[in-house]
């Protein structure tokens, strides 16, 4: 059975990321699925030197480490990701043993304004790419005006939204099988 690890971007329950990520999970299919905390201390080089890496720090790593695909649903803050996301990129980037490295990942993102997040995906693909993941292109996922884009009951309501999920999520689910 494969592992499926999100990653929400955005630390609220209610975030319209974490309905989109738990839409993408559902897509994906049966799969053994864990959801990262992203509530992480600020990167700070003085703490990492005098405390070592904080244990939430590698309990991320660890999960990213034996994942078998992971998915990012960034929200776009001030026109790129948002600072939580990138204190755990760079948390993580401190930890030993590579572990986004050749990790497939795919990335949505739902916003409020028109582009859906698309500005916040091209800065997270660009933070990711030191860790050299296997990034899937597409389809894109963008969630615009995404306050309005969900059921009462987490739901995405646009069909083609729905079909571009659902067909990035089988792209995934097909690249993580053939590691």
């Amino acid at each position: 059975m494969l592992t499926l690890l999100g990653i929400p971007g955005a630390l609220r329950a209610a975030s319209t990321n974490r309905r989109l990520l738990a839409e993408a999970r559902t897509a994906f299919g049966d799969a053994a699925q864990t959801e990262a905390n992203l509530r992480l201390p600020l990167y700070d080089g003085d703490h990492e030197d005098a405390h070592g890496i904080p244990p939430e720090v590698q309990t991320l790593a660890d999960q990213i480490a034996t994942a078998d695909a992971i998915v990012i649903a960034t929200p776009e803050y001030n026109k790129a990701l948002p600072g939580v996301l990138k204190n755990a990129l760079d948390w993580v980037s401190r930890t030993s043993g590579a572990p986004f490295r050749d990790k497939p990942v795919a990335i949505i993102s739902a916003a409020d304004g028109r582009g859906g997040g698309d500005r916040s995906q091209f800065s997270l693909r660009l933070a990711l790419t030191p860790f050299r993941p296997r990034l899937l292109s597409g389809p894109e996922v963008l969630v615009a005006d995404s306050s309005h884009a969900f059921t009462p009951e987490g739901r995405l309501i646009d069909a083609r939204t729905q079909k571009a999920l659902a067909e990035l999520m089988q792209a995934l689910r097909a690249e993580a099988s053939r590691i």
